[in-house]
């Protein structure tokens, strides 16, 4: 270990070995010591002193005599930071740092040197090495923190903020304020403010107090008048050229049955989404909603869909081994119609755990229950449905999605799987499901429109064999699908509302191919939406 790493202090112990050298006369240790080692012992004690000038004139002297002395370059560089002089300190650090360039407080001081210049991008790289070095040196996390919070890397300067040390109480509650802004940043509000209390706990008079009290009651003021009603309403048209979802051409007799060529269509949609947060207290936030959404096809009306769905969330913010986190349960009732006609209630409940690993990683699991009803079609002379083909069923789903992001989320990566197994009562609906997801989306600098685009393959496998098809063998086959959907979207903002309201108009493209070893089930569908979406 250098002198240097032992700091200022490490030269008074040298001193005194030399006192000890001088009284018990020549020795093989006396001959180790140069006078530039004496020199510098010196001024270490005069900048201890902070007598700055006089520690210049020895550190001159040992500099005299090895003019590549590392020590008393470091010491000559730290004495010209006492004296305010952080240029004149640079051009020594910098020597030292070529003599030693792993040295942890050459990296630390010319650091210095360069923030109180604010160079701050020549001074990250040197932080960021001493830190990797030794994470332990005095406020050296303060300043890596700092550094990595002006670039809006909140996650990273969290883990310098709370990984590193100081011994000077005003460091001490700087790091205190830019740790609860980080988190403040990440959506820890009841965090932030818990870690912006403990400012000028060390310090009573702390400059610091009064405006840590201000942000306090600021960031209190905000969680208490953060909007809690939301609202969404949707208004568009669409072209949908198989909206029955009708097989493509075999030859097959039940593909030629349930082909009736009369399945493009114009139509028109609407959404109406409400939210209230009727639960905020600390890190907790719980929710109720109501959504509609319904769909009218011009010239195939037996296809409209109505769909009513109720909502309740309960979530909570946290930190879970120090990365920013969120969890929480959803559960949705589904209503959902069918040409005016009730085909389907739909129950789900469903966790979640979301995790921020860093400002360009975040990771969303999820496991989900479906339960599903489905209503028979009534008929005059009523008609039996064979067991076989009831749908009613359990769908069970576990998966997961990773985001690597860009520019504040601007732009962003994602892919996932997931596993799904439908348990239904009739068996030619129950299988297992592999769906293996893909997307990004890119913002342009020009007015802010957001390019999606996202790939999603479903694989089926059924579990039995299907009882009626392929119509000239039937039981003979164990289904089988494979389900592609492309969808590309463009979003515009338009700048029409008052400030807390946003417009926007969206163009989407989705393309739906599912093949299957059953003729019946495989098609093909392409539809494309314009709407306009209003939120506030």
């Amino acid at each position: 270990m250098s002198v240097i790493r032992g700091g200022v202090r490490a030269w008074p112990a040298l001193l005194a070995l030399l006192a000890a050298v001088w009284l018990a006369g020549p020795s093989p240790a006396a001959a180790q010591l140069s006078d530039a080692d004496v020199y510098v012992a010196e001024a270490t004690l005069k900048i201890e002193d902070r007598q700055w000038d006089e520690a210049l004139a020895l550190l001159r002297q040992a500099l005299t005599r090895e003019p590549e002395h590392v020590e008393a370059l470091y010491y000559t560089g730290v004495a010209y930071m006492g004296k305010k002089d952080p240029n004149q300190a640079i051009r020594f650090l910098e020597q030292a740092r070529q003599k030693s360039p792993d040295d942890t407080s050459i990296l630390y001081q010319l650091g210095l040197a360069h923030f109180a210049l604010e160079q701050y991008d020549r001074a990250q790289p040197l932080f960021e090495r001493a830190f990797g070095q030794d994470d332990t040196v005095d406020s050296l996390g303060y300043y890596v923190g700092y550094l990595r919070y002006r670039k809006e890397q909140y996650q990273e300067a969290l883990k310098a903020f709370r990984g590193g040390r100081t011994s000077d109480p005003t460091i001490a509650d700087l790091t205190k304020l830019y740790a609860g802004l980080s988190l403040q940043q990440l959506g820890l509000s009841s965090q932030a403010e818990a870690e912006i209390a403990q400012i000028g706990k060390l310090q009573p008079a702390s400059p610091l107090t009064g405006p840590a009290e201000r942000l306090k009651s600021s960031l209190s003021a905000a969680r208490d008048t953060a909007r809690r009603f939301r609202a969404e309403v949707k208004l568009g048209a669409f072209y949908d050229d198989n909206a029955g979802a009708e097989p493509d051409f075999a030859h097959d007799v039940a593909v030629v049955l349930a082909r009736e060529n009369n399945r493009r269509t114009f139509g028109e949609l609407f959404s109406l989404g409400l939210e209230y947060d009727w639960l905020r207290s600390g890190p907790w936030t719980s929710t109720f909603g109501m959504s509609v959404f319904g769909t009218h096809n011009n010239t195939l009306a037996s296809f409209d869909i109505d769909d009513y769905t109720g909502i309740f969330r309960v979530s909570r913010r946290g930190t879970l081994f120090d990365v920013p986190m969120q969890t929480g349960f959803n559960f949705t009732y589904d209503y959902l119609t069918l040409g005016y006609e009730e085909l389907v209630q739909r129950y789900s409940m469903s966790g979640y755990l979301a995790l921020v690993e860093s400002a360009r990683h975040l990771t969303n699991v999820q496991a989900r229950i479906e339960i599903k009803r489905y209503r028979e079609k009534e008929s005059e002379p009523p008609v039996v449905i064979p067991s076989e083909l009831n749908q009613d069923a359990t769908n069970w789903l576990v998966g997961f999605t990773h985001f690597i992001r860009f520019d504040r989320d601007r732009h962003f990566i994602k892919g996932g799987y997931q596993l799904d197994i439908e348990q239904a009562q009739g068996t030619d609906y129950s299988y297992v499901g592999h769906r293996f997801i893909l997307g990004a989306q890119y913002t342009l600098p020009w007015r802010d429109i957001r390019l999606t685009y996202d790939i999603d393959l479903h694989y089926r496998d059924y579990l039995h064999t299907n009882r009626f098809l392929p119509p000239g063998a039937p039981g003979s086959k164990e289904r089988n699908d494979k389900e592609l959907t492309n969808t590309a979207r463009a979003e515009v903002p338009l700048p029409w509302f008052f400030k807390g309201q946003s417009f926007f108009v969206t163009g989407e493209y989705t393309n739906k191919s599912v093949d299957s070893n059953i003729d019946s089930f495989r098609y093909h569908r392409n539809y494309a939406a314009v709407y306009f979406t209003w939120q506030y």
